[in-house]
């Protein structure tokens, strides 16, 4: 196996990030992104949002989930900050 097929699982846990991510929530509804990007900016939490410009595609429908994704080293202080913002019925599951 070449190393680069070896490092594949690694790798599909990064994003842009440059980090392992975790996906800490998935919506339909564009305003509840806006407001959780800027609730971790505020906080200076890194995040990336994924599938963002996928309406192109579904035709403006709003049927494709926008998914928020942190840095894995800051998934706890970001479930933490959208917890106390009221947010934490929106949250994924955490998974560790």
């Amino acid at each position: 196996m070449s190393s680069s097929a070896a490092n594949a699982p690694e790798r599909a846990n990064r994003g842009r990030l440059g980090a392992p991510v975790k996906e800490i929530l998935r919506t339909n509804d564009a305003v509840l992104v806006s407001a959780v990007e800027a609730l971790l900016d505020g906080a200076g939490i890194p995040h990336l949002v994924l599938d963002q410009n996928m309406s192109v595609l579904e035709g403006s429908l709003g049927i494709l989930p926008r998914r928020v994704l942190v840095d894995d080293n800051h998934s706890r202080s970001a479930r933490r900050l959208l917890e106390d913002a009221g947010l934490a019925g929106e949250l994924r599951p955490d998974a560790g």
